[in-house]
């Protein structure tokens, strides 16, 4: 930051230098800030009185806080918005970052729905804090492999995996006791039968039975996820990175975050409003309560992506409100960019297409093969 000039500054573009140095102070050591150490850091112009009267001008406007009669500063809700308002079109990538994101448009497969989430991993590594990420309906998509995972003597886990990527999961109950040994003949029968092909594998007649009774409800269960689509796909990742934060060193305050991340119909609503606003946006602090009451010691930053330049879904980090936000409004551009371009050439190459979320109606497409071929079998 340039040294503070007192010619071309008005008294309160000053005072506004000097609240977003103490900001960019307390993100990087959060520790509150005195004078000196302002003075040192960042205004070596300025005397520490001069600054503590800057001080107590923004701690009068609501924008610094003092724990201590003789302690340092901290900045308040207040000033986080101001400053997140005053970088949000000025967000900063250093080169390292954007070398970590290139490999985000070296992804050439079908697996789009795979993409998405190897993307929010990535996405969430880099930043180190909670991703969440909604997606539209990708279709041309069919089962391609199975799990059977025996859960205790009548449940199995049944995990199901899709070409494009996706992996959906079904706990199922049976009147009959499950044997280990036994669950895994029925997935090999479950997969050939999947993949229309011949199983050497035979089965005993409670084996078959039980063989039908699990692929009747996958099917069926497949089919109905399939052709209802009113809820976006929401995927989410990282929450564990809030814990070396020491905004979120106790149960309570962990729990706060807690408290979004985990409720998809929040998420939901947070990334879909998002989409509407067609623009980067942070929710620092009581922002927050539209969505979740209890995260309002929280920041969440939001950016929607496109396919073909239509807005199909966003992606989210949510933080304390003491995060690197200009560091995290260049990431999540470039983020959005990276997979904006990736998706459009993906969709393209390999001719996808995609649905997004509609109340009260179905989808079946007549040329999808798979869900064709599933509606016609009549073993089931």
């Amino acid at each position: 930051m340039k040294t503070l000039s007192k010619k071309r500054l008005s008294k309160k573009e000053r005072e506004q230098k000097v609240l977003f140095s103490l900001v960019d102070l307390f993100i990087e050591g959060s520790q509150p800030v005195g004078s000196k150490t302002l003075m040192e850091k960042r205004f070596k112009d300025l005397s520490s009185a001069t600054i503590r009267n800057y001080f107590a001008t923004l701690e009068e406007g609501g924008f610094l806080s003092q724990q201590h009669a003789s302690g340092g500063r901290i900045p308040t809700e207040l000033a986080y918005r101001a400053y997140a308002k005053e970088f949000l079109k000025a967000g900063v990538l250093d080169e390292n970052t954007d070398e970590k994101l290139k490999v985000l448009a070296n992804y050439e497969d079908k697996e789009v729905g795979a993409y998405l989430q190897r993307a929010a991993e990535l996405l969430s590594d880099v930043s180190q804090f909670p991703v969440f990420v909604s997606f539209p309906r990708f279709d041309q998509d069919f089962i391609i492999d199975i799990k059977l995972v025996l859960i205790d003597s009548s449940r199995c886990l049944c995990v199901v995996l899709t070409e494009l990527g996706l992996i959906h999961s079904e706990v199922l109950y049976f009147d009959v006791k499950l044997h280990h040994h036994s669950l895994k003949r029925v997935e090999e029968v479950l997969l050939a039968r999947i993949k229309s092909t011949e199983s050497a594998m035979s089965l005993s007649r409670e084996e078959e039975e039980l063989s039908q009774k699990i692929y009747n409800e996958v099917m069926v269960r497949y089919i109905i996820g399939y052709s209802n689509f009113s809820l976006e796909e929401v995927y989410t990742t990282g929450l564990s990175k809030l814990l070396p934060y020491p905004e979120f060193n106790s149960a309570e305050r962990f729990a706060s975050g807690l408290a979004l991340f985990e409720n998809s119909n929040h998420l939901r609503s947070l990334l879909k409003d998002s989409c509407k606003d067609k623009t980067l946006q942070a929710l620092i602090g009581s922002s927050l309560s539209k969505y979740s009451p209890l995260t309002q010691e929280c920041s969440a930053l939001t950016i929607p992506y496109s396919i073909g330049g239509k807005t199909v879904g966003a992606v989210g980090i949510l933080g304390p409100m003491r995060m690197p936000y200009r560091d995290l409004f260049g990431l999540l551009r470039a983020f959005s960019e990276y997979i904006s371009k990736t998706l459009t050439r993906s969709m393209v190459k390999h001719k996808l297409t995609y649905r997004t979320p509609q109340d009260g109606q179905l989808y079946l497409q007549s040329g999808d093969s798979s869900t064709k071929a599933l509606l016609e079998d009549k073993r089931y």
